[in-house]
């Protein structure tokens, strides 16, 4: 069991207005009974032309420096200027100019240290332990941004660990994350297929599956509506998940409909999560007028 929530800001300029980390943490802490074991948070914020921004797992003491260090040669390897950096947390954060090829950026930069996320607007930030724990190291209630996704995870099947954790990023491409609450029972067989075309995987999570799955899909100029709907014939298993990127935010349910999902929707917001109590934490003491969507469904917002 695990919970999920995402939100997104309709109309908000460049996004430095709206508390888009408050609001996770507030939706999270809602339904943090749903997986006490580890919290992260996908957000999305301003963005500069040519500029990616990293983080990266690397540990603490000389095992940070060591990851650091042939992190930042791969990053010179590929022309990758460093204009920001810094240790917080167990991750290393930089902020390259960068115009070169992505995906192999991301694959060389993967065989040096554990890479969180890449994107021109996304950062992942995630670690063991709620909401509140994670914010209280990474800080997550400062930021202002458009949209971004949350997870809150209960260890089933695999060790808890920060790695582990959710949201989890297409691995080569930029700005796409997922959250998701199920399992893939095919799991393997679409990762094979991706693989015999040159993907590469960076963990055993079948989130990591889905959003490789869409970006593939995004990168051959299928729009993320049509490429959720064919997830839902392609995927095998009980599934609710949640998927951005810089422009969109979008979900789609399989059609048993056995992982729950509720959402609230205005001219200025739209809200998902796993249970209401989490939408109940953005308006304390206001009626909410949510719906669930219904089995097989799936549905994307576009800033």
């Amino acid at each position: 069991m695990c919970g999920i929530a995402g939100i997104m800001y309709k109309e908000t300029g460049d996004g430095r207005n709206t508390s888009t980390g408050q609001a996770l943490i507030d939706m999270l802490d809602g339904c943090q009974h749903r997986g006490p074991d580890s919290t992260g948070f996908a957000l999305y914020g301003d963005m500069q032309p040519g500029h990616l921004k990293l983080r990266f797992f690397v540990g603490s003491g000389s095992e940070a420096e060591k990851a650091v260090a042939r992190i930042k040669q791969i990053l010179s390897d590929h022309s990758a200027t460093i204009e920001e950096d810094e240790i917080i947390g167990n991750n290393y954060r930089a902020v390259v100019e960068f115009s070169g090829n992505l995906q192999k950026l991301s694959y060389d930069l993967e065989h040096a240290a554990k890479v969180i996320s890449i994107g021109s607007s996304l950062e992942i930030v995630k670690d063991i332990g709620g909401a509140h724990d994670v914010d209280a190291t990474y800080h997550v209630h400062n930021f202002s941004g458009t949209h971004g996704l949350g997870h809150v995870r209960l260890a089933t099947e695999s060790d808890v660990k920060p790695e582990a954790a959710h949201p989890f990023w297409a691995t080569g491409f930029a700005d796409i994350a997922i959250v998701h609450n199920g399992q893939i029972t095919n799991y393997w067989k679409m990762r094979r297929r991706l693989q015999q075309r040159g993907f590469e995987f960076n963990t055993d999570n079948d989130s990591e599956l889905i959003a490789v799955y869409l970006a593939d899909k995004l990168q051959q100029g299928v729009k993320l509506e049509e490429a959720l709907k064919t997830s839902i014939d392609d995927l095998d298993g009980t599934f609710s998940f949640l998927v951005s990127t810089k422009e969109e935010i979008g979900y789609a349910k399989d059609r048993l409909a056995v992982k729950p999902m509720v959402m609230y929707e205005t001219d200025d917001m739209i809200a998902i999560a796993s249970e209401e109590v989490s939408l109940n934490k953005l308006f304390p003491g206001q009626a909410l007028n949510t719906m669930e969507p219904a089995p097989g469904t799936f549905r994307t917002w576009h800033r």
